[in-house]
């Protein structure tokens, strides 16, 4: 099953709709996935797991436009409040989400990691996400994730 069964499963208990696209893995990085399927960027998803450096042990899922850049240094850090913090190294992501860089998304995230959804991410009619796997992605209508429960929109999550 393309679509990792734990996410699956998730998104089923959400009550999420969305189209599953079945992809080439190798192609699942966002710029080779969006030029081979002629996906724009602009509606393109990334989420990328951010670990803090000092103190270690902190940890949010950041969801954001791939025409954008994570404020890392900035927002992040901020709401993390922590010192230092970073993109959480493979392995890391692994580790805490069970899914693979090229696959990561928005749903199965483990109890405890919070989901910060970059504004302008809502301001889409629809955008892809990962699947939790690389085989496949999710095209969803971005609405549905307002207001459910470990999941925040937040302003200038992303910078342009």
């Amino acid at each position: 099953m393309p679509i990792h069964p734990s996410v699956l499963a998730d998104m089923e208990r959400l009550g999420i709709e969305y189209e599953s696209m079945d992809i080439d893995p190798d192609l699942a990085d966002t710029a080779d996935f969006c030029r081979a399927y002629d996906i724009p960027l602009e509606n393109s998803a990334n989420a990328i797991l951010v670990a803090s450096r000092q103190p270690p042990g902190h940890h949010a899922l950041c969801v954001l436009l791939a025409t954008t850049r994570l404020d890392v240094n900035g927002t992040v850090r901020r709401r993390l409040g922590v010192r230092k913090a970073s993109f959480a190294p493979a392995d890391l992501t692994r580790e805490l989400t069970g899914q693979e860089i090229g696959g990561v998304t928005i749903f199965a995230v483990p109890e405890g990691i919070p989901v910060w959804i970059d504004s302008r991410v809502m301001d889409c009619d629809w955008v892809i996400v990962g699947a939790g796997s690389r085989d496949a992605k999710i095209r969803l209508d971005p609405a549905q994730l307002a207001g459910l429960d470990g999941y925040e929109v937040v302003e200038d999550l992303a910078r342009d």
